[in-house]
């Protein structure tokens, strides 16, 4: 049996780092660093008395600034990622099935596209390090429609995953939720994103998914792919549950007492009051305003709520 050290840095944070050590050696491999935590990795290397000898980035993350850059500069470190990666200071490109063997651990990595384009995972004899192609339980998995992202290349990549061994235990580069890493086998049983039956049905189900803006996450992929070291080049919010699909909303929600009115109150209301005494937030989607939606959304047999100033 091959022997190594696998440690979870920061585990309190959502983003998740990883360490992967040979059990009589100095060296280490620092796995999906994040900028913010820059002086904990340096603490950690200086007290551990260690030599960074890889860094890998599962991918080109949107929602935090990578600390690849600043750890390769500083420890003159090899930096990994997919061959599809665009960041310039990447030292070494690894493709599908590509394998590292670390002062005797085998480590392989496998192309799992679908929430970005370059995206890999990386696999030890005993985990596998997923980043955000699968998340833990409900969870499910990384969202697909920020800058390459791609439901078909997901749902591929998903079929691969199916394919490795259920020991295998799953590691993701974010956690929300306190959610404790468990096998690959108890994975397709909780994770929603392995029950979906077939390919089509994985599309629509992505397709109507109303996954809120993410244009703040632009400053963060082009810092990124600039190699930044900078933690102020792109507004950062703290702790936000962005890139994650499913599982992101308070569960203490679903206790709310929520009451509704028909359509048809609606327009007795709007009959009997003046507008301006209360307010009506139109929070439907383009989608919902379009096609075959727009039937179920037409208040009281008028469209005026839909085109007029009650919004």
């Amino acid at each position: 049996m091959i022997e190594y050290r696998f440690e979870p840095l920061n585990p309190t944070h959502t983003c998740k780092a990883y360490a992967i050590r040979p059990r009589d050696s100095s060296s280490v491999i620092i796995v999906d660093p994040q900028l913010d935590h820059l002086d904990y990795y340096t603490d950690y290397i200086a007290q551990e008395k260690l030599d960074l000898k890889f860094i890998i980035d599962t991918h080109t993350h949107a929602d935090h600034l990578s600390a690849g850059a600043a750890l390769k500069e500083k420890y003159g470190a090899e930096l990994i990622m997919g061959e599809k990666a665009p960041a310039k200071c990447v030292t070494h490109r690894v493709k599908d099935n590509d394998q590292l063997l670390f002062e005797g651990i085998p480590i392989k990595f496998l192309e799992t596209p679908g929430h970005t384009a370059d995206s890999i995972s990386v696999i030890l004899p005993n985990e596998i390090l997923t980043g955000d192609a699968l998340f833990l339980d409900e969870g499910g998995a990384g969202r697909d429609d920020l800058p390459g992202g791609d439901s078909v290349d997901h749902w591929e990549t998903l079929v691969k995953l199916k394919n490795l061994p259920e020991e295998l235990i799953v590691y993701p580069a974010h956690d929300y939720r306190g959610r404790i890493p468990s096998s690959l086998g108890k994975q397709k049983l909780t994770n929603p994103f392995f029950k979906i039956d077939t390919k089509e049905n994985f599309i629509e189900f992505l397709e109507d998914l109303i996954l809120g803006p993410a244009d703040w996450m632009n400053g963060i992929l082009k810092a990124n792919y600039n190699c930044s070291q900078d933690p102020k080049a792109a507004w950062v919010p703290l702790d936000s549950p962005s890139c994650e699909v499913m599982g992101t909303l308070d569960p203490d929600l679903e206790k709310l007492d929520v009451s509704g009115i028909s359509t048809q109150q609606l327009e007795e209301q709007l009959h009997s009051h003046s507008p301006k005494s209360f307010i009506l937030i139109d929070v439907r989607s383009k989608k919902e305003l379009s096609g075959k939606y727009l039937q179920h959304f037409v208040c009281g047999g008028t469209k005026r709520l839909c085109h007029g100033s009650y919004r």
